[in-house]
């Protein structure tokens, strides 16, 4: 299964987020067993100008998640707490 969801902040928040997981690890392609999660803006869509990112869809806050074989509760706590671990970072740095 492969999800893709924009993180409210752009980029800086999608990395926060991403850098947040645990179980689910940084990668640059979406081909594998384990769960896997990518910044499609700076790294599949890279070459690509901002506005002919933003025409596919393509935001700053975009991330790319590919589920894999792991039990899926133990993704779902990883995504909370990531979730967790960014709106605490947004709140403490405003």
């Amino acid at each position: 299964t492969l999800v893709s969801f924009d993180v409210i902040g752009g980029k800086a928040a999608a990395f926060r987020f991403a850098n947040a997981l645990s179980i689910i690890k940084i990668s640059n392609n979406l081909g594998d067993a384990k769960s896997i999660i990518t910044h499609p803006a700076t790294t599949t869509h890279q070459r690509l100008t901002p506005e002919a990112r933003a025409a596919m869809g393509i935001s700053d806050g975009m991330l790319r998640l590919s589920i894999g074989l792991e039990d899926p509760q133990d993704l779902i706590e990883d995504i909370a707490q990531a979730l967790s671990a960014g709106a605490t970072r947004t709140l403490a740095a405003e």
